[in-house]
């Protein structure tokens, strides 16, 4: 079963996911187009950072950035061992829980053009393609999605 949770990003798990995170975006996007969150920013009022876990390992990351007119998806990650066992899913779901419980009126998202399995769990999760949004330019690498709720 998988438990989704609210966690401390400096769990040694979580933090270890973030980092494999990190490294991935790295090699595929130039550092101008990597948009994540360090791990002490994880940790902001307006952040809800959630981690999914079978059993007693962590297997995948998520959070929400709450802004003033809407909820932003960030540090979605599940490790590549666990991939299609619906941890991204069940993630998803609790970040949209979490922002109809904000009274969020959409949720939006940046993700790489490159990471085609993303796109295809947000538009399960019903996103569509939109512009950039909030402090983000256009770039080559960037894919923008948005889910009214």
């Amino acid at each position: 079963m998988i438990i989704i949770a609210r966690t401390d990003p400096h769990h040694p798990q979580a933090t270890a996911l973030l980092k494999q995170s990190h490294a991935l975006m790295g090699s595929l996007f130039p550092p101008e187009d990597n948009y994540f969150l360090e791990i002490d920013d994880l940790v902001a009022d307006d952040i809800y950072f959630f981690t999914a876990r079978i059993g007693d390992q962590i297997l995948g990351t998520g959070a929400l950035k709450s802004h003033a007119d809407y909820g932003e998806v960030k540090s979605m990650f599940v490790a590549e061992h666990a991939r299609g066992k619906g941890i991204g899913d069940a993630l998803m779901r609790q970040i949209e829980d979490q922002a109809i419980a904000l009274k969020l009126p959409v949720i939006q998202l940046e993700t790489g053009n490159v990471l085609h399995a993303a796109h295809r769990l947000y538009a399960r999760h019903g996103f569509t393609y939109c512009d950039a949004f909030g402090d983000y330019t256009t770039a080559k690498s960037s894919v923008f999605m948005k889910k009214p709720l």
